[in-house]
């Protein structure tokens, strides 16, 4: 056995590793905050984080992480909810193409529903969150009104090159426009809306909910029914 060369080539394995581990420090290094940000947001579930599976009539299902680091009360509500059928039969009251899709009323009115404690919370804003597209987002009556209850959206538009001219002439962070481009959203509801989980399979049923014939008060005029939503765990 040649032994030099074995030391050799062992060094120059270290080396080798300790070169790919500087690059992807570089790399990491160069990413901008909302670049981060962005990417623990669309992240993969770790194998036995809870998920949750809303099954839509006729449409599909629907499958969405959480951050309860971030949104605990509102993940607790709609988790507790999930898991008692709160939600089951209940409709997508409010579609609006390229904007987003909301539930959770019982009543199927816009007006009803309640949390698990019987009153309304407040909202939970972390400039972590974005409304990128595919968010899971508490509807509210206003921010800091403690409105919370059991209504919920999820953002379904596209990136709108208008839309980032928009940002732009309000000097909204580069970065912020940057991974808009890159993912979607509605953006003007950033700091406004609590943002508690995000969707991690099934837009295409969003997108398709989302192109539903509405009536003036954005009602889908054939009924878009949650069957049920299954609370598990993630696996790989």
């Amino acid at each position: 056995v040649d032994t030099n060369n074995t030391v050799i080539e062992q060094e120059n394995e270290i080396v080798e590793n300790t070169v790919s581990d500087n690059e992807n420090e570089l790399e990491e290094e160069e990413k901008t905050m909302y670049e981060k940000y962005a990417e623990e947001q669309f992240a993969e579930p770790k194998e036995g984080e809870t998920i949750a599976v809303l099954h839509i009539k006729n449409y599909g299902d629907i499958t969405v992480k959480f951050f309860d680091d971030i949104a605990p009360k509102a993940v607790e509500n709609f988790i507790t909810h999930a898991k008692d059928g709160y939600y089951n039969g209940v409709i997508f009251h409010r579609v609006i193409n390229e904007f987003m899709i909301q539930g959770g009323d019982p009543q199927g009115t816009g007006y009803g529903g309640e949390s698990i404690w019987g009153r309304g919370f407040a909202e939970e804003l972390s400039e972590k969150l974005l409304p990128y597209r595919g968010s899971l987002c508490m509807a509210s009556a206003g921010t800091g009104t403690s409105s919370l209850g059991s209504q919920f959206f999820i953002t379904q538009a596209h990136y709108d090159e208008e839309t980032a001219k928009i940002l732009e002439q309000y000097e909204w962070p580069s970065d912020i426009i940057e991974m808009y481009k890159k993912h979607g959203g509605y953006m003007s509801l950033y700091q406004g809306y609590t943002i508690f989980g995000q969707v991690i399979d099934g837009m295409d049923v969003v997108d398709e909910i989302a192109k539903t014939k509405t009536n003036a008060s954005d009602k889908p005029l054939e009924d878009v029914i949650i069957e049920s939503i299954e609370v598990k765990e993630y696996k790989k």
